[in-house]
C-alpha cells in the first residue's frame, strides 16, 4: 500500500512540473521584457544617483559654490603697479606661450605692493617655491567657485594668517576661507597671476593630453571678462598689449599647419619626462606670433646652443606658418634678432608702461631653420646656427622630428 501512495505522489509531482514549465515557457518572453525594462530603469536610476553623489561630493570636498563669477577687486594694488603683461610671452624655460600674466614694478625696491584675493573663495594650496629663502616666495591657489580659480606665483611675503598656516612647511593643502579684497601677501617687483576656468577649453591646443602635467593650461580664459568695472578698465590701462584679445593668447595650433606648439617626438609634451633633471621644456618648439606685435612671426626654440631657449623673428616675416601645410614641402626661415619700440618710435625697455609696442628686426641673419610637415601632426625641423639661407639646401642627419 505504501508503495502505491509513493508512486502516486511521484506521478502528481511530474504532472505539476510539466504544467509549471509549460506555463513558464509561455510567459517567458513577456517576463524577459519586463525584467529588461525594470533593469534599464534601475540602471538609469543608479547612474543618475551616482552622478548626483559625484556632484555633491565634488562640492563638499572643494567647499565650492556655483560656476561663473565676476570680481570687484584687483588681484594687486594697481596704484603701486606699473604694468600688466599679457598672456603669451616666451622666454627661458617658457618655450611655448606663457599661460599667466605678470604684474610688475621694477622701480620698486621693497616687498610692499599688496596682493589681494579678487573674490570670495578658499585657499586650497600654498607652496614655498623651490630654492627660495625661508619665508619668501610662494605659490598660492584660490578656488572661487567649483570651476574658477586664481593662481599666484612669486608672492614675496604671505599675509600673517597664511604665514602662520604654512609655518615652515614647503607645501600646504588647505581650505582657508578668504573674502573678496582680502590681503593675502605682498610682492616687490613681479608677481605672476592667472585665472583658470574649467568650463572654458581652448580649441587651439590640438592634443590636450600633451598638457596633462599642467592641466590648467588648456582652461585659461580671457582674463578681462571676469572683472567688473571699474577694475576691468584699470587693468586694461596697465596692459602692455593693445591688440585683441588684450589679455593675450596662448593657443595657436591649427591642425595640419605649421603654426603652434610642437614637442620632440617621444617626449610626451608637458609630461616632465624629457630628462632626469626634469628640464622637460628642452623638447619644446613654438612657431607662433609675438605677444605685443601680433603680426610678427616668432620662433621659440628650446635647447638652443645650450640655452633653455631662444626667440627669433623671421627675416621678411614670411611665409605665414598658419598657411603652411604638408603640400608646401620644405620651408626655409632666416632668423634674426629683434627689438621693441613704442608707438612714437623710441626703444622700449621692457619695463615701463607703453602702448602700441612694435618690433623692429635686425638685418643680420643669425641662423637658418628648415621645417617640413611630413604629416599633419609630424614636423621635421633643423636649426643651422651661424648660416644664411644660401648656405642651407636640405636637412642633415641632425634633423629632429616633432609631433603634436
Amino acid at each position: 500500500m505504501k508503495r502505491v501512495i509513493i508512486f502516486s505522489v511521484i506521478i502528481l509531482l511530474i504532472l505539476f512540473g510539466v504544467i509549471f514549465f509549460i506555463t513558464k515557457d509561455n510567459s517567458s518572453n513577456s517576463e524577459t521584457e519586463n525584467e529588461q525594462n525594470i533593469n534599464s530603469e534601475r540602471n538609469e536610476a543608479l547612474i543618475e544617483e551616482e552622478r548626483q553623489i559625484i556632484r555633491e561630493d565634488k562640492g563638499a570636498n572643494n567647499d565650492c559654490e556655483g560656476t561663473k563669477v565676476k570680481f570687484d577687486y584687483s588681484p594687486v594694488n594697481l596704484d603701486k603697479t606699473a604694468v600688466f603683461l599679457p598672456l603669451g610671452l616666451m622666454t627661458g624655460s617658457h618655450v611655448t606661450p606663457i599661460d599667466h600674466h605678470y604684474f610688475q614694478n621694477f622701480n620698486n625696491n621693497k616687498p610692499d605692493i599688496e596682493v589681494y584675493s579678487p573674490g570670495n573663495g578658499y585657499i586650497t594650496d600654498i607652496q614655498h617655491m623651490p630654492n627660495a629663502k625661508v619665508g619668501e616666495d610662494y605659490r598660492v591657489i584660490i578656488k572661487h567657485t567649483c570651476t574658477i580659480s586664481s593662481i599666484y606665483i612669486h608672492i614675496y611675503f604671505l599675509s600673517d594668517n597664511l604665514k602662520q598656516a604654512i609655518g615652515d612647511k614647503d607645501y600646504l593643502s588647505a581650505k582657508i576661507p578668504v573674502k573678496a579684497g582680502e590681503l593675502i601677501g605682498y610682492y616687490e617687483k613681479n608677481v605672476d597671476y592667472n585665472l583658470v576656468d574649467e568650463e572654458v577649453t581652448l580649441n587651439g591646443f590640438i592634443v590636450p593630453e600633451h598638457y596633462r602635467a599642467e592641466p590648467w593650461k588648456i582652461h585659461v580664459p580671457n582674463t578681462y571678462e571676469y572683472f567688473n568695472e571699474p577694475i576691468r578698465s584699470k587693468l586694461i590701462e596697465k596692459s602692455l598689449r593693445t591688440t585683441e584679445p588684450i589679455s593675450g593668447k596662448i593657443d595657436y595650433d591649427i591642425d595640419g599647419k605649421l603654426v603652434g606648439n610642437w614637442f620632440l617626438e617621444g617626449t610626451d609634451g608637458y609630461s616632465r619626462d624629457y630628462t632626469n633633471n626634469e628640464r622637460y621644456w628642452l623638447g619644446h618648439l613654438s612657431i607662433v606670433y609675438d605677444a605685443y606685435d601680433t603680426d610678427t612671426i616668432i620662433l621659440s626654440i628650446a635647447n638652443y646652443e645650450g640655452e633653455d631657449s631662444r626667440q627669433y623673428a623671421v627675416k621678411g616675416n614670411s611665409p605665414n606658418p598658419a598657411s603652411i601645410g604638408v603640400d608646401n614641402g620644405l620651408i626655409k626661415y632666416e632668423l634674426v634678432r629683434y627689438n621693441y619700440f613704442t608707438s612714437d618710435g623710441t626703444p622700449w625697455d621692457n619695463k615701463q608702461l607703453a602702448k602700441g609696442i612694435r618690433i623692429k628686426s635686425n638685418d643680420a641673419v643669425e641662423s637658418v631653420v628648415l621645417a617640413q610637415l611630413i604629416e599633419n601632426r609630424r614636423l621635421k625641423f633643423e636649426v643651422f646656427h651661424g648660416k644664411v639661407g644660401s648656405q642651407v639646401n636640405g636637412f642633415s642627419d641632425k634633423a629632429k622630428i616633432y609631433e603634436r
